[in-house]
């Protein structure tokens, strides 16, 4: 980013390349479409570079970035275009499944591999939002606990409690009773 503000955008090009799955996933794993994650991303790359002068390099930009996504997705979520959390994460009509890289699995570990996705995605969708956004950033993006605090605006000690409560009810769910 330091590079950016200097006039050079090949960092900024090569980190769009390198995180713009991630940011996707982000978002996906919030509840958006594939397309409201395209749009939402699109919108994340557009105003990270539009204050690139803004950028204090005292963190890891990693982090910045994903304070960018955050912050669209709850404009996006006060704008009222999500669907419903029962839905996170899931499969629009039309739409396919990205491929699983692996051996090739027999049809029975492929039935039972969605089935597994499918129990995780509506466990998570059954996290309020906090849980959820903690265990996004902590889990899926491998963040610190004191970067999401930053991030979150919020104690470090209440990310720990609500990674805490998150992974619990997860746990309970997944194990067939309800939390």
């Amino acid at each position: 980013m330091v590079a950016l503000q200097n006039g050079d955008p090949r960092p900024f090009e090569a980190w769009v390349r390198q995180d713009a799955a991630s940011i996707l996933a982000f978002f996906r794993r919030l509840g958006a479409s594939r397309s409201e994650s395209e749009d939402l991303a699109q919108e994340v790359f557009l105003k990270v570079f539009r204050n690139r002068d803004h950028y204090q390099p005292n963190g890891r930009f990693r982090a910045f970035a994903f304070r960018v996504a955050r912050n669209a997705w709850i404009d996006h979520r006060r704008r009222g275009s999500v669907r419903p959390p029962s839905a996170a994460g899931g499969v629009e009509e039309g739409e396919e499944r990205p491929p699983i890289p692996d051996r090739a699995p027999s049809p029975e570990e492929r039935a039972s591999r969605r089935e597994q996705a499918g129990r995780v995605r509506d466990a998570l969708a059954q996290l309020s939002d906090g849980h959820r956004m903690v265990f996004e950033l902590g889990i899926q993006q491998e963040l610190p606990y004191s970067e999401i605090a930053g991030l979150l605006g919020i104690p470090e000690g209440t990310v720990k409690s609500r990674m805490f409560h998150a992974v619990r009810k997860l746990r309970e769910i997944l194990e067939g009773g309800e939390a």
